[in-house]
C-alpha cells in the first residue's frame, strides 16, 4: 500500500511541476514568446556578455548603446566595458555622448593629454548645468581615465576621443565661442561676433527667448546663426587632421551648437515633435560629422537614452511625427552597418530630480508593470542576461506585438509610473537587449 501510494505521488509531481513548469505571472497567451525569449537568453557573467557583444558588433560602422534610465550605474559601467572592447580590440575611433559639446570637449582634452586639469574628476566638478550628476559620475569617471591611459602612448591623430552630441549646454559654447573670436580679432571674428548678438541677449533663458518668438515679441535669431555656422563652413576645411585643425573643428562645432539649440528652443512651445527633431538632427549630424572627420575607416560609438538610440519606426515616436538616432542611422548607412544595444531593468534604485531643476533624489524603481517587456523578461530570470536578435525574430509573430517598454529620465515620479513606458516592438527597434533584473543609483564625484 505504501509502495503505491508513493508511486502515485512521484506521477502526480511529475505532471504537476511540469505544468508549472511556466512562470506564475505570464498570462498564457504570452507563453509563446516567452519560451521563444528563454531560449534565446544568453545568461553568462558580464565580461563573457561583454565579448560576446562586441564580436556582434566589431564590424559595425556606428554602434548605439542605450539606456532607460539617465541615473542607473550598471548601464554606465557595462557600456564603458563595451566600448572599450570595441576600441582596444576592434579599432573603434570615437565615443560621442548625450552631452554637452562644451563640457565634454574638456573630458576628451584631458583623455587626449592636452588639459591642465589634473583629473577627470576635477573636470567634472566644474559642471554646473543640471543634471550634474548625468556625466558627473565616478562610473563614468572610469572611462575617462581608462582613455587617457589608453590615449597616452599614441599620435594625436591616432587618438581616440571623446563628444558631447546634445544642443543644450550653448551658454557655454556662446562664452567660449565669443572669447576665441576675440583672441583672434581677425575680419572672419567681427563678421561672427555680430551675428552673436542676437542670441547673446538672451543668455541663460532659452525658453523666454522661445516664448517670446511664439507671442511675436521678439525677432527670431534664426537668420543670424544659420548665417554664422554658414560662415564656418567656408572658413574651415577640415580634411585634414592636425592639432590646428581639430581647433576649427571645436569652433565650428560650438557654432553649429548654437544655431541647432536656436531651433530646437524657438520651435518647442509650437512643434514639440519639431522640436524634439531639431535635437535628434543635431545629434545624428555631430555623429556624422566626427565619422567624415576620422575618416573613411572610422567607427564611432555613441551612447544615449533608449528613447534616441532604439529605432524610432519600432515604436509609438513614429506615429507621433518623431524620429531619432536609431532610425537616421540605420536609414543613413544601412541596418547592416548599425548594432544598438538597449538596456532595461526590471527594478531598484535611480539618481533623478523631481521635475526639472530639483536636487538630484535617489529613487526607488518600483517593479515593471504586468505585461510591460520588463516584466516578461524579469520572468526568464531576476538576474542579468543578454538577448541578441537576428531577421528571425523579427518575423516571429509574438514579436510583431508591441508592449511597454520602461524609460525614465532625468525627472522621475516613480508614483507616476503608468506613463513611463514607450509601446515597442523589441525585435525591430534594437538589434540586443541587455537586461538586469535590479540595478543601482550612480555615484556622483564629490559624494
Amino acid at each position: 500500500m505504501f509502495i503505491r501510494l508513493l508511486f502515485s505521488l512521484t506521477i502526480f509531481c511529475i505532471f504537476s511541476c511540469s505544468s508549472n513548469s511556466q512562470p506564475a505571472d505570464i498570462d498564457e497567451g504570452d507563453i509563446e514568446l516567452f519560451n521563444h525569449l528563454d531560449k534565446k537568453a544568453i545568461k553568462k557573467s558580464t565580461e563573457e556578455l561583454v565579448d560576446k557583444l562586441a564580436a556582434e558588433m566589431e564590424d559595425r560602422k556606428l554602434v548605439l548603446l542605450g539606456e532607460s534610465t539617465h541615473g542607473t550605474a550598471e548601464y554606465y559601467t557595462n557600456r564603458y566595458l563595451v566600448s572599450r572592447k570595441l576600441v582596444e580590440d576592434y579599432g573603434f575611433s570615437f565615443i560621442a555622448l548625450e552631452g554637452d559639446w562644451t563640457a565634454i570637449y574638456q573630458l576628451n582634452l584631458y583623455a587626449r593629454g592636452k588639459s591642465n586639469f589634473s583629473s577627470g574628476e576635477e573636470i567634472m566638478n566644474t559642471f554646473d548645468r543640471w543634471p550634474e550628476w548625468m556625466w558627473g559620475n565616478r562610473e563614468f569617471l572610469e572611462l575617462v581615465e581608462w582613455l587617457r591611459e589608453f590615449n597616452s602612448d599614441r599620435a594625436f591623430t591616432d587618438q581616440v576621443g571623446l563628444y558631447g552630441m546634445d544642443v543644450y549646454g550653448q551658454w557655454t559654447a556662446l562664452e567660449k565661442l565669443t572669447a576665441s573670436l576675440k583672441e583672434e580679432g581677425n575680419e572672419l571674428s567681427e563678421s561672427a561676433l555680430s551675428y552673436l548678438e542676437c542670441f547673446a541677449e538672451f543668455k541663460n533663458d532659452e525658453w523666454s527667448y522661445a516664448a517670446a518668438v511664439a507671442r511675436g515679441t521678439a525677432s527670431s535669431c534664426e537668420t543670424s546663426l544659420s548665417s554664422l555656422r554658414e560662415l564656418f563652413n567656408e572658413a574651415f576645411d577640415l580634411d585634414l587632421i592636425n592639432q590646428k585643425n581639430y581647433a576649427e573643428f571645436n569652433l565650428s562645432q560650438k557654432a553649429k551648437v548654437l544655431k541647432n539649440a536656436e531651433n530646437h528652443f524657438r520651435l518647442s512651445p509650437i512643434d514639440r515633435a519639431a522640436s524634439w527633431n531639431a535635437r535628434v538632427i543635431h545629434f545624428w549630424n555631430t555623429v556624422k560629422n566626427l565619422m567624415e572627420y576620422y575618416g573613411p575607416e572610422a567607427k564611432g560609438i555613441a551612447w544615449a537614452h533608449n528613447t534616441h538610440m532604439g529605432d524610432a519606426r519600432a515604436t509609438i515616436m513614429s506615429q507621433q511625427g518623431q524620429s531619432n538616432m536609431g532610425q537616421l542611422s540605420r536609414e543613413f548607412l544601412g541596418d547592416e552597418n548599425v548594432f544598438i544595444l538597449g538596456f532595461a531593468t526590471y527594478s531598484g534604485k535611480v539618481n533623478a530630480g523631481s521635475s526639472w531643476g530639483q536636487p538630484m533624489q535617489i529613487m526607488n524603481i518600483p517593479p515593471a508593470q504586468r505585461n510591460s517587456w520588463e516584466h516578461l523578461l524579469n520572468e526568464i530570470s531576476n538576474d542579468q542576461f543578454l538577448i541578441i536578435f537576428n531577421e528571425n525574430d523579427r518575423y516571429f509573430p509574438p514579436l510583431m506585438q508591441a508592449r511597454g517598454n520602461r524609460a525614465i529620465g532625468v525627472t522621475y515620479n516613480p508614483n507616476q509610473e503608468a506613463g513611463n513606458y514607450v509601446p515597442t516592438l523589441l525585435a525591430h527597434r534594437y538589434d540586443a537587449v541587455w537586461f538586469i533584473g535590479e540595478t543601482n543609483e550612480l555615484n556622483p564625484v564629490g559624494n
